[in-house]
């Protein structure tokens, strides 16, 4: 492909130029921003179109006259006495943008677009410095980018594949949300290369540590009782391993229903019997009961009303940052990385796996760690196992249990060998 570029010196002046047309709606939108600088917090440019749009048809519109039907300006033809003109209050479209940008928020998960917002960055910078455009959709380009993820050429830091296919849906992603041509991923220059960057550097999937029993009384006993913190994060632990949750699961709960916009779900105390937790997850709403435990220490029931009685919470969210010399408890939220940093920390400093070394046992150890840990060490019928962990197939599910018997239906003594 490189060569194909090269040989042909028409195509190569043409990329190195910019490529974006002027067409209305650029003309529109390059007053105010460029394409290519993106914000981690950057929302689809199509919302911007529709401001756009909004603005040149107000403009437009006089006294007398309406709309006309391609929306590029007044039709006297089709102004009468029986149709009145299109009026806007001031703040009509600002609303509605408003609203359609909560939507696009609500499409997507904060951490989803904060990676497709950098990932979009990383190829904005990496084609400016080639002297490429990034609009529109080039799949010579993208083929070229993803070579030089592989190879690392350039950086010498060279991407996995699991990365580099995260990156080309994140720009297919990009592309689309910004309203022009879609990126062909079948395109050869696409399709050929990733074929072969899966066979010259697929690895087998790398799994967290499960989290078993033992090593979470163990990390237990690391956190101080005395203290809102520890409560906190006792609490949090016990949670995200018995009801098998995921980081963003165990942050995103509140007390109660429609109690947050943030909310990703919430809790029902049963006295005496356990918690109902209700949660908005990847494949829709969900209902995941934890019982009591067989020993107050590690029950979680016991370790949530602790921590809700102590930090005087009743309304909002469940798990909020402790300040104040851990005295007192704020209102928003705990992002989702303090579940990944609460785990590693409390797991080194029980002596998890003390056989590596401190910086492999770093890399050991995450949020998904507490998952696997239910899903290896629960001694039940799989479907159960199943259902806690709100996977659609068993498949799934045996992939985070880490300890189950893989030879307990043996084929071979089956067929009679």
């Amino acid at each position: 492909m490189a060569s194909h570029v090269e040989q042909n010196p028409e195509n190569h002046s043409k990329r190195r130029s910019p490529r974006r047309e002027s067409t209305s709606e650029n003309a529109i939108l390059g007053k105010n921003r460029c394409h290519d600088d993106v914000s981690v917090d950057d929302l689809p440019d199509i919302v911007d179109v529709v401001m756009a749009m909004g603005r040149q048809a107000e403009a437009a519109i006089e006294p007398g006259a309406v709309v006309g039907a391609d929306g590029g300006g007044t039709s006297p033809a089709l102004a009468s006495d029986d149709v009145s003109p299109v009026r806007r209050h001031p703040g009509q479209l600002d609303e509605l943008a408003e609203r359609a940008r909560g939507y696009v928020k609500a499409a997507s998960s904060a951490n989803t677009r904060r990676a497709y917002a950098a990932d979009w960055k990383h190829f904005s910078d990496w084609a400016r410095r080639q002297g490429f455009a990034t609009m529109p959709p080039d799949p010579e380009t993208v083929g070229l980018y993803i070579t030089a993820l592989a190879s690392g050429a350039g950086s010498g830091d060279k991407k996995s594949v699991s990365t580099i296919e995260r990156r080309l849906a994140s720009l297919s992603w990009n592309y689309a949300q910004r309203g022009t041509e879609k990126l062909d991923r079948k395109h050869r220059a696409i399709a050929t290369v990733m074929a072969g960057i899966r066979n010259a550097h697929a690895r087998p999937p790398r799994q967290k540590e499960a989290l078993l029993p033992e090593d979470l009384i163990a990390m237990l006993e690391t956190l101080d009782r005395g203290t809102l913190r520890g409560l906190r994060d006792r609490a949090m632990l016990l949670l995200g391993f018995t009801g098998a949750l995921r980081r963003s699961e165990i942050v995103g709960l509140d007390c109660g229903r429609d109690q947050t916009q943030d909310s990703s779900g919430w809790i029902e105390i049963f006295p005496g019997k356990g918690i109902l937790v209700t949660l908005r997850g990847k494949t829709g709403w969900r209902e995941v009961e934890i019982g009591r435990g067989s020993a107050d220490s590690t029950c979680p029931v016991v370790a949530l009303e602790t921590w809700l009685n102590l930090a005087r919470i009743s309304h909002g969210p469940l798990f909020r940052r402790v300040t104040g010399q851990g005295k007192k408890v704020g209102t928003e939220r705990l992002n989702d990385q303090e579940i990944a940093r609460l785990v590693k920390r409390t797991a080194l400093a029980a002596g998890v796996r003390g056989d590596l070394t401190e910086s492999e046992r770093t890399g050991l150890f995450a949020g998904h760690s507490l998952r696997a840990g239910l899903a290896s060490s629960a001694e039940v019928e799989e479907r159960y196992v199943q259902k806690q962990l709100g996977h659609a197939s068993a498949e799934m599910t045996r992939k985070y249990q880490r300890r189950r018997d893989r030879f307990r239906v043996n084929l071979t003594k089956a067929s009679g060998l």
